[in-house]
């Protein structure tokens, strides 16, 4: 199998993952709180804006309901992801030692994310009113998850890994009003994660290679089974939040209100988990470099009731492929 392995780009990712490697104590929490006077995502990903009777102090409220919500998707994503991750490397182990060495250095980075998201967690709850909702297990979406081809789950982690990219880019670096602490989460896991979908691309197209039509039309439908089920974790998860939102907001809502705030934030989550990853021009490159026109058609017309989520504000809006 190593005949097929770019040692090269591997070794790449090797010595840049020595060169940002960071702690989570020495260098990113060191002793620091959130401040919640701030809010912990940028309008561009909350889409707080989008809901003008919202007043300030609840736009902020809002983002900080999503920016926990933000870990503990991360969370579950990590699961799989490292689970996954161990899987390859069991591929490359007594072959090309270069890149089972970026393999094993990525999956111990994803422990460690997964290790920062909990401890994420832990701080926000102590500081957050009771009642938020985690509304599914991060070992049974795992199960789920990794339940797909392996052609599959590399193309959902390569979009999960590229968006994390996206919103820090975008969104997130520009602005100067984020909680300082939430902005080191996004720098310090963006500095990896850029990193991880280099692998992401490299053992996506490996995985490619073995495949005839047959077995990618599969994998194609596993693909969309996959970001249907995302989906609607998304779902279960932004009627949660909108829930608690209102439950501990200062403000009042009517119905009418408060529908507007759920598919707001249903909005929101779809475009920060789905749209903005498959929007990027990199991810479209590589996925429709590998399925011919039907599949591409197959898969389209599986993200074509989502690409509507995207934020009125145009700082990440990107056009579909055609």
């Amino acid at each position: 199998m190593s005949s097929s392995v770019n040692t090269e780009r591997y070794a790449k990712v090797i010595d840049v993952s020595k060169r940002v490697r960071w702690e989570i104590e020495r260098d990113l929490v060191r002793g620091r709180r959130f401040d919640f006077g701030r809010p912990f995502l940028p309008s561009g990903l909350s889409l707080v804006n989008e809901l003008p009777f919202l007043g300030a102090a609840d736009k902020r409220l809002l983002s900080q309901v999503q920016g926990r919500t933000y870990a503990y998707i991360f969370g579950l994503a990590e699961r799989f992801i490292a689970a996954k991750v161990i899987d390859l490397g069991r591929e490359h182990a007594f072959g090309d030692q270069v890149a089972f060495e970026a393999i094993v250095r990525m999956t111990d980075e994803e422990l460690k994310h997964q290790e920062l998201f909990r401890r994420l967690e832990t701080m926000m709850a102590a500081e957050m009113p009771a009642g938020y909702t985690m509304t599914a297990d991060a070992n049974a979406v795992a199960g789920a998850v990794l339940g797909a081809s392996t052609w599959a789950v590399l193309a959902l982690t390569l979009d999960i890994e590229l968006f994390t990219q996206a919103h820090y880019r975008a969104s997130i670096e520009p602005d100067a009003q984020i909680c300082p602490l939430w902005k080191d989460v996004f720098l310090y896991h963006w500095r990896e994660e850029s990193q991880h979908a280099i692998l992401d691309e490299l053992e996506l197209l490996r995985e490619d290679a073995k495949l005839g039509k047959a077995t990618r039309d599969a994998a194609v439908g596993d693909l969309i089974g996959l970001v249907g089920a995302v989906d609607g974790i998304l779902q279960a998860q932004a009627a949660a939040d909108a829930r608690y939102f209102g439950e501990i907001a200062g403000a009042r809502f009517t119905d009418a209100q408060s529908d507007q705030i759920h598919a707001a934030v249903l909005k929101a989550y779809r475009w920060q988990y789905i749209v903005s990853g498959v929007m990027e021009p990199r991810f479209q490159k590589v996925l429709f470099s590998i399925v011919d026109e039907e599949q591409k058609a197959r898969i389209l017309a599986a993200l074509a009731p989502l690409v509507h989520a995207v934020p009125q504000e145009p700082e990440m809006a990107l056009p579909m492929a055609a």
